[in-house]
Order: C-alpha cells, then sequence, then structure tokens
C-alpha cells in the first residue's frame, strides 16, 4: 500500500482533468450568471423577475451541493461530479428551449438546474485534495479553484459573438448563450466520466484504511461531526461568511454606481476586476496554507474583508477607483477564505466523513449566499449601501476574534 503521506502517483493527471473540467463548467456557469438576469427581465418586463434569475441560480447551487456530496460519500467523486454535470447540461438545454420559446417559467426552471454547475466546481476543489499530499493540499485545491479563472473571464466576453451567431442562425440572438453553456456543460461530463479513474475519494479511502474503498454511509450526523471538531468549525464558519459578505456587497454595487450614472462599461469593469480578484491570486492562498497553515490565512482573509466593507461604505456612487479597491479586496479576501477554510475542513475531518461534511457547508455556503443578496437589497432600501459596507464590516470583526483566538489554540493551529 502506498504510505499515505505521500502523493499519489495519479494525482497529477486527476488534478489536470479537474482543471479542465473547471475551465469548461466555469465558462458555462459564468456565462449564466451574465446573461440570465437580463433575459427573464426581457421575457416578462419585470426587472424582479430578472432578480429571480440570479436567485433561481444560487438556489439550485444550494441543492445540488446537498446531492452531489450524497453521492460522493456513497459512490465517490467520479459519479458525483459527472451526474452534477449533467444535471447542468439539462438545465442549460432547458433554458435554451425556454428563452426560444419566451417561457419565463421554463427558464426559471431550468435556471434551477444549472446551478448544479456552480456545486460541482466548489465540488472539484475538494476532490483535488483527496490524494494529495498534505503539505500541498491547499495548493491543489486552489489550483482548481484558480482554472475557474479562465472560464469566468471568458464566459461573459462571448456574450456578443454568442448573440450574432444565434440570430444568423434564425434562433433569438438570447438562446445563443444558453446552447454554449450546453456544449460546455456536456464537455465538462464527458472529461470528467473518462478521465476521474482512478476514483479520487475511492483511492484516498483505500490509501488511508478506511474499511471499504466503494460505498459508504455514516450514522453520524454531519452537525456532530462539525462540532466535535473546532478546527472544522472554524474553517467552515469562514467559507460561509466570506460567502457572504462577497455576495451581498458585490450584488449591490452595481445598484450603487447606477445612481452615480456610471457607464455600463465602467459598472463591467469594476467587476471583473472583482472577479481577477476572486480567483487570479487562489495558487498563492494555497501555497501559504500550506507554508504556515491554514489559519493565518484565514486571519489575513478576515482583515481584508473588514477593509473591504469599509472602502465600500465610504466609496460615493461616483467613486469609481475606490469602489475597484473595495471590490478587489472583496474578491482578494473571499478567495482566501475559500481556499484556507477548505483547507482546514478537509484536514480537521476524516476521509470517511468528508464528502458529506464538505457538501453541507457547501449548501450553508450557497444558502447564506442567496440570503446575503436579498438581505443586501433590503438594507440598500432602508439605508444606503455605505449602511451596508458597514453591516458587512460589523458582522465579520467577531469571526476575527473567533480566528485569532483560534490560532492560539494548538489543536488548530
Amino acid at each position: 500500500m502506498t504510505t499515505p503521506h505521500l502523493q499519489d502517483p495519479a494525482q497529477p493527471r486527476l488534478l489536470a482533468v479537474l482543471a479542465t473540467g473547471q475551465v469548461l463548467g466555469g465558462t458555462a456557469v459564468a456565462t449564466s450568471i451574465a446573461v440570465s438576469p437580463l433575459v427573464a427581465a426581457r421575457l416578462t418586463g419585470s426587472p424582479t423577475v430578472g432578480g429571480l434569475a440570479s436567485t433561481a441560480i444560487v438556489l439550485g447551487a444550494a441543492g445540488a451541493a446537498a446531492v452531489v456530496a450524497r453521492i460522493a460519500q456513497r459512490r465517490g467523486r467520479r459519479p458525483a461530479l459527472t451526474w452534477g454535470y449533467l444535471t447542468a447540461f439539462v438545465g442549460a438545454a432547458g433554458a435554451a428551449l425556454g428563452t426560444a420559446a419566451g417561457s419565463a417559467p421554463v427558464l426559471l426552471v431550468a435556471l434551477v438546474l444549472m446551478g448544479s454547475g456552480t456545486a460541482v466546481g466548489l465540488a472539484a476543489r475538494y476532490a483535488a485534495t483527496d490524494l494529495a499530499a498534505p503539505d500541498r493540499a491547499g495548493r491543489a485545491l486552489a489550483m482548481v479553484v484558480w482554472a475557474t479563472t479562465v472560464g469566468a473571464v471568458a464566459g461573459p466576453n462571448l456574450l456578443g459573438p454568442l448573440q450574432g451567431v444565434a440570430a444568423g442562425s434564425g434562433l433569438e440572438p438570447t438562446v445563443g448563450p444558453y446552447l454554449l453553456c450546453a456544449a460546455a456543460f456536456g464537455a465538462a461530463l464527458l472529461v470528467s466520466w473518462a478521465g476521474l479513474r482512478p476514483d479520487p475519494l475511492a483511492r484516498a479511502r483505500k490509501r488511508a484504511g478506511a474499511p471499504g474503498a466503494g460505498p459508504r454511509r455514516s450514522g453520524t450526523p454531519t452537525w456532530t461531526v462539525l462540532r466535535g471538531s473546532p478546527p472544522a468549525l472554524v474553517g467552515a464558519a469562514g467559507i460561509v461568511l466570506a460567502h457572504a459578505v462577497m455576495v451581498g456587497l458585490m450584488s449591490m454595487t452595481p445598484v450603487h454606481m447606477d445612481h452615480g450614472g456610471a457607464a455600463l462599461t465602467v459598472v463591467g469593469f469594476v467587476i471583473s476586476m472583482h472577479i481577477a480578484g476572486m480567483y487570479a491570486l487562489s495558487p498563492v492562498f494555497g501555497w501559504l496554507a500550506d507554508r504556515f497553515g491554514a489559519v493565518p490565512v484565514l486571519t489575513g482573509a478576515t482583515v481584508t474583508l473588514v477593509a473591504a466593507a469599509v472602502l465600500c461604505a465610504a466609496a460615493a456612487p461616483t467613486a469609481t477607483g475606490l469602489l475597484t479597491a473595495g471590490l478587489v479586496l472583496l474578491g482578494l479576501g473571499w478567495s482566501a477564505a475559500l481556499v484556507g477554510g477548505s483547507a482546514l475542513l478537509t484536514s480537521a475531518v476524516a476521509v470517511t466523513e468528508r464528502p458529506r461534511v464538505q457538501g453541507a457547508v457547501d449548501v450553508a455556503m450557497n444558502l447564506a449566499g442567496a440570503a446575503a443578496g436579498l438581505g443586501a437589497g433590503v438594507v440598500v432600501a432602508i439605508g444606503s449601501y455605505a449602511v451596508l459596507g458597514i453591516v458587512a464590516a460589523v458582522l465579520t470583526v467577531p469571526y476575527l476574534l473567533l480566528v485569532v483566538r483560534a490560532g492560539r489554540s494548538p489543536a488548530t493551529a
């Protein structure tokens, strides 16, 4: 049997497969997020329904995360990821049909299914750590997160050409982006099904000497597992909090800038810089987590999130430079928290329990994002964008105190 602390020989190839799937899936996810609110609003003439499109994707991601985790727990990563991509493919095809038919209800249902693509992208980061050496797990996880950058940048920039191709083929122009989503999800499905051999989770269980490398069912409640491991709880809380803060502030920034009369190109630039912050430096955070530990990375992430919230609170609608700085810091804080929190969670949970615990955290992460998006709208409507920034900073400070205290604990450190 291979010594457990060494990297499995199959890890480099499996990491390449996971990264390829992320590029393909990330392209589809970014495209759907960019185009769906616009399509839904145009089909109904209601901006409110446009907002429901984004909510449908987030809720679909939360539900799919639970299913992906359950499949992984019982059957392994390969069937879990391929099921997720298949569901997203069906959703993309349904979105294309709903758009062509001018049916908003069909589109919204399809977007719920497409949310599975987001869930698979999150699950893939954990699959990257299954066979990694412990001192390289953070980098392996971060590399898969970084691969999303390619799709996140490419997808939205293809919207114009895709609509032109669809119109040239006699189709409703906005069908084009959804056809790309279907093709990308389908390709990711094939890559995962053909390439994830051996199954990384099954192999990891075998290497760890777990009784039964195949299907597994655990009777220990997920919350009990988390509560019994303070480091895992700290990591999970960091992931959920960072996602809520990021979604809340990011979702209201375009509205805030619009109040100042900002052009769409300016808004797009600020959001693109934010997305770059979310993914581009994730390998650096992975290296830091491997070199110095996940807790220092989480501490830095939390400080960055507080700074981002303060900058956003101080920025007037016309202060593009200040808003850009705030949104970049917001993306960096989210990235560091996702990498550091995921690395800490994975290292603190036994391999036999990881998939369902990881999946539960991803469900909580998506639900927190959905709640934060809705709550941010209410805060801005009642108060202002500045109030939203202050609220985000105040809510983040208690976790900063928690993670600093955790850093002083020998068990967590």
